[in-house]
């Protein structure tokens, strides 16, 4: 068997981006050709993606393209941050996000077949070509468009947590400013009325138990549990939390000052909702040296 040196393996590295392991076994495969090491990492893109397709991808990206009044934002993942900050990885995502705000694909099972901008492929086939570069498992997880509104405003905490949000006037400033705070205060509704009877009830019921061992008269806990359910609904609610920039007033008395409603929302945070394993280093280490 040829001898494969590290720089061999570092120069492959750096003309393809795929991971060190990939490389060493597409020298060795080759014999030390470089060209030919090359052409084995493109044939086996799409072996290597669905090798990796049942690996937990919770990090990545929070990425949003606008254009004119419309918007889109999508959350793109990764195995790790370190590949998430990748100039593949975040090429790709751009060029994702362009195609997904032009195609106005609602979903990602319709986006994957596009074409990807810029580019002769499909969505579908440079994710699984991207995965053949980075050596870990890329999934596009959700998308979401903008809905028609008078002003649709956006902000990007990094590339961590994105906002779009939707205002029935005409003030593109106020609409920046309610997406910064929708991304630091984390509201789940618009308004205490938007919360539903079944967590209502279900709140109510905790208060109440833990209310009923204070030893207080019933109709002071009855007061005691209004109060505090009043507060939790502000809390969760986007017109009751204190807005970030001045907690002296709340984001609703902002919109009742300019006499603005905020239509909609959408808050993405990448990973949410995605169960992550901690993964033995030493372990993994050892997987990838045996070609796993």
């Amino acid at each position: 068997m040829t001898t494969i040196s590290a720089s061999q393996v570092k120069e492959l590295r750096e003309r393809t981006g795929a991971a060190m392991m990939d490389c060493k076994k597409a020298l060795e495969k080759s014999s030390g050709d470089m060209e030919k090491a090359i052409e084995e990492l493109r044939k086996s893109g799409i072996t290597k993606a669905s090798k990796k397709a049942g690996r937990i991808a919770a990090e990545g990206v929070i990425a949003i393209a606008e254009k004119d009044n419309r918007a889109v934002m999508l959350e793109v993942n990764s195995e790790t941050d370190f590949v998430a900050r990748d100039s593949n990885f975040t090429d790709f995502v751009k060029a994702l996000s362009a195609t997904a705000l032009e195609s106005a694909s609602v979903d990602i099972d319709s986006l994957a077949s596009k074409s990807l901008a810029g580019s002769s492929a499909t969505v579908e086939e440079s994710r699984q070509a991207l995965v053949a570069k980075v050596g870990e498992n890329v999934q596009l997880r959700r998308l979401v468009h903008s809905a028609e509104a008078v002003t649709v405003g956006t902000y990007l905490h990094g590339s961590r947590i994105g906002v779009i949000v939707e205002l029935d006037v005409d003030n593109k400033e106020l609409a920046r400013d309610i997406a910064m705070h929708i991304a630091a205060s984390k509201p789940i509704v618009i308004s205490p009325e938007n919360v539903s009877e079944e967590i209502v009830a279900k709140e109510k019921e905790i208060y109440m138990a833990q209310a009923a061992t204070s030893g207080k008269p019933q109709e002071i806990i009855e007061k005691m549990v209004l109060g505090r359910l009043k507060k939790y609904l502000d809390e969760v609610s986007l017109t009751g939390q204190p807005f970030v920039k001045d907690p002296d007033i709340t984001v609703g008395s902002l919109l009742n000052k300019h006499r603005a409603k905020v239509i909609n929302f959408h808050r993405y945070e990448v990973g949410e909702g995605i169960e992550k394993v901690a993964e033995d280093f030493r372990e993994s280490v050892m997987s990838q040296a045996q070609g796993n």
